[in-house]
């Protein structure tokens, strides 16, 4: 088994048309065509658009990745894709193209998990053993904390989010404030030019009772709602302030359960991953509070944090090394695919 193989991997999950292509821990190329700026004509992903998007994206994306890593098609060792989850229509484009691009080539396919694949991206910007770590995983759609002891076949949840995901809450107060689609590169670069301590918005399932029952989940709906009615009931809003303070609590809540999960498991290495990893206050109060505690901190270049197909190769690529079993070439795509679930077979 190849020790540092190279893989090709696509995304497809959302609104994201990319492929990458590494070698090992190596990055060659990372290619992304996004159709966000469709999608923010009506302030959220259309599932019809990202679709129509990936097949009209496909190809030119492979093609541009191929050039970039300066390699053939018929150099690589396997092929990778997001099986989920994510969109069902979206998701096809990808594992269809990379079901038949494997066969064509007698090559492995590897369909994995979109969840497992932003955390093992981390694994492509340093040299450090493969380790166990805790998760912060941060998305659009998903908000969860995991124990990974092997990020190829162990994954374990131990927090997800109840409601909405820190994502969908950064979308959602951004369109109330008006400050378009995607709501968390908005809201963070208002943000800056506020103060963080204005308003002192709630902090979802933080009370005592909480941690006794719902130590590691997370709950954003009633800071979403507390923004929503301060916005009404306050006439002469600073829009910084709000953007601040509620960057600030979604934020603090994330950190404190990311950081009472290695102290519970003790397990001193954290790993932000995901969209909202891209998030400067989130970045930099992490540095402070990791530091502090006496853990350490990993977080991907903001490029490598949103879909890109980079994570999917690096994933495949771990898959591939640790000997794990490809999956079939009928691979169907499963839109609602476990966290837990690294790849299918």
């Amino acid at each position: 088994m190849k020790s540092e193989p190279l893989v090709l991997g696509i995304e497809t999950s959302c609104d994201e048309t990319a492929v990458g292509i590494v070698r090992g821990r190596t990055l060659l190329a990372n290619v992304i065509a996004s159709s966000v700026e469709e999608h923010a004509l009506f302030g959220g992903v259309v599932p019809e658009i990202a679709s129509r998007a990936h097949l009209e994206s496909i190809l030119m994306v492979l093609d541009a990745a191929l050039k970039e890593s300066k390699i053939s098609l018929n150099d690589i060792d396997a092929v990778a894709v997001t099986a989920g989850p994510g969109l069902v229509g979206a998701l096809l484009v990808g594992v269809s193209s990379a079901s038949g691009l494997a066969l064509g080539l007698g090559k492995p396919l590897y369909g994995v998990n979109h969840l497992a694949a932003h955390v093992s991206v981390d694994l492509l910007t340093h040299d450090a053993p493969v380790e166990p770590v805790i998760a912060l995983l941060v998305s659009g759609g998903h908000s969860s904390l995991l124990q990974i002891d092997d990020i190829t076949s162990s994954v374990v949840k131990l927090g997800e989010s109840i409601d909405d995901a820190a994502g969908e809450a950064f979308d959602k107060v951004a369109r109330v404030m008006g400050l378009g689609f995607p709501g968390g590169p908005a809201i963070d670069h208002v943000a800056k030019f506020g103060n963080a301590r204005a308003v002192d918005f709630p902090r979802g399932l933080t009370q005592s009772g909480d941690w006794q029952t719902r130590p590691f989940d997370f709950s954003f709906s009633g800071l979403k709602t507390a923004v929503a009615r301060y916005l009404e009931s306050t006439p002469k809003i600073v829009r910084a302030d709000v953007a601040a303070s509620f960057q600030e609590a979604i934020v603090d809540v994330l950190l404190l359960k990311a950081l009472a999960a290695c102290k519970k498991t003790g397990i001193d290495t954290l790993v932000i991953a995901g969209g909202v990893a891209a998030n400067s206050r989130l970045r930099e109060l992490a540095a402070e509070r990791c530091q502090a505690a006496k853990i350490r901190l990993r977080v991907p270049p903001a490029g490598l944090c949103t879909d890109n197909g980079a994570m999917v190769a690096s994933l495949g690529s771990l898959m591939v090394a640790s000997g794990r079993s490809p999956s079939q070439a009928d691979l169907e795509a499963d839109s609602s695919l476990p966290v837990t679930t690294v790849s299918l077979t």
